[in-house]
């Protein structure tokens, strides 16, 4: 079926500033942190997107089922369902396949994790903080390609096993991080201990996710395995 198409009009004093045929339908943005969330829907609705959000991978797929968005944003790491769960299982279902896909992420930034991403069918992969020129022009560029995008779905036991790979690799970063935190919080003086502080209990809270999903993933290996 041919995909309908609208024209929107770009705030006048964009670099953006021109009519773009773009797919009907709202742009979901899959962000578990709150005011991180609020920049980015501020950001687009400014420019005259049309906005649906999620706060993880499994509400996202409940709005999709709703909205039918023209393109997702997502987050990697996130409680319930991450990102690349989620593109997991928008690429397995023919209703979703195509809808382009865009990674923020501030935890998945080396080359075999932007490859990872990259083999999910992402259509870009942007890095935290984001540069909000560079993020709408990513997001015009995207809404207006071709998006024929025919990336065949990973089987169950690949996609868990090269994502418990990426999971490996973040658990040893920031194990290392935290260990580093630790140790400077000993040799600073009071005023800026709090700062640090707060930046070692972020880390800590990623670590504990990551391990909760790693955990997990574990089990699901286990249970394929058991049944092959």
């Amino acid at each position: 079926m041919p995909v309908r198409r609208k024209i929107i009009v770009l705030a006048p004093g964009s670099r953006y500033n021109a009519a773009m045929s773009i797919p009907y339908g709202p742009i979901l943005i899959v962000e578990d942190v709150p005011n991180v969330l609020e920049l980015l829907e501020v950001t687009l609705k400014f420019k005259g997107y049309p906005v649906v959000t999620a706060m993880n991978g499994q509400e996202a797929l409940d709005v999709i089922q709703r909205e039918h968005p023209a393109m997702i944003i997502s987050d990697i790491l996130m409680p319930r369902m991450d990102g690349f769960t989620l593109a997991h299982n928008l690429r397995k279902d023919p209703r979703s396949s195509q809808i382009p896909l865009i990674f923020l992420s501030a935890t998945y930034l080396n080359s075999d994790d932007k490859a990872f991403a990259m083999s999910l069918g992402a259509a870009r992969f942007l890095e935290k903080p984001i540069d909000t020129e560079e993020f709408l022009l990513t997001i015009a560029e995207v809404l207006t390609m071709d998006y024929d995008q025919h990336v065949q779905p990973m089987d169950e036991e690949e996609f868990y096993t090269r994502y418990r790979e990426r999971l490996e690799s973040k658990l040893k970063h920031k194990n290392t991080q935290i260990a580093r935190t630790e140790r400077l919080l000993h040799t600073l003086p009071d005023d800026q201990k709090p700062a640090f502080q707060a930046l070692l209990e972020q880390v800590i809270s990623d670590r504990d996710e990551i391990q909760s999903e790693l955990d997990e993933l574990h089990k699901i290996l286990s249970q394929i395995k058991d049944e092959g």
